[in-house]
């Protein structure tokens, strides 16, 4: 892989750390700690949320006809956002140790954790896991497809990629057959490690 793709992927993830430092912060501020998986607000923090809290009778006193109208919709997706996630795992299950490829944790993708803050009432709060999941379970079969990917098929694309996966730097470029050659068992070797 050229050293200027390497240096870049190397910034990328610095920056992607940095992110997360500044995430961590955010918790200081906001007065709140994880505990075993839970989050535990402050006592002030917690009673300022329940201040701000809008009710679910004033949430759902005027909302606009075309939002109910769009719910269905919305909503109608939970089906195959389920038989994804079902597949996904089947396909994993099935396929990866075959290929020797490491599983990837559905639970560092699915991330539903919103629906404990206390300044938001029920229907906030379902919107929430449904986002949460929705959005988790796509993550999800984003990076196993990403794995399948590096596999079996580590080429760039000729044409630009709007958003490329996390992998996606360190494939072949298009075109050469050689580097195709050489980089495919690196590139394999690396995913019986996982990230």
């Amino acid at each position: 892989m050229p050293q200027n793709v390497e240096t870049l992927l190397a910034h990328i993830r610095e920056l992607q750390d940095s992110l997360q430092d500044e995430l961590e912060q955010k918790r200081d501020k906001f007065r709140y700690r994880l505990d075993r998986g839970r989050i535990r607000f402050e006592s002030r923090a917690l009673a300022r949320h329940r201040a701000l809290k809008v009710t679910l009778l004033t949430f759902l006193r005027n909302p606009r006809p075309l939002f109910i109208l769009t719910a269905p919709f919305i909503y109608g997706l939970i089906v195959p956002l389920v038989l994804l996630d079902l597949c996904v795992a089947l396909y994993q299950a099935i396929c990866f140790p075959v290929y020797g490829i490491a599983k990837v944790r559905r639970a560092d993708h699915v991330v539903i954790d919103r629906h404990q803050l206390a300044y938001l009432n029920g229907l906030q709060k379902l919107n929430c896991v449904y986002c949460g999941y929705a959005n988790g379970v796509i993550a999800w079969a984003r990076e196993v497809a990403s794995r399948t990917e590096q596999y079996w098929c580590p080429i760039k694309h000729a044409r630009r990629v709007a958003d490329p996966h996390t992998r996606y730097g360190r494939f072949v470029d298009f075109g050469d057959a050689e580097g195709f050659q050489q980089a495919q068992p690196t590139l394999r070797e690396d995913l019986r490690e996982g990230p």
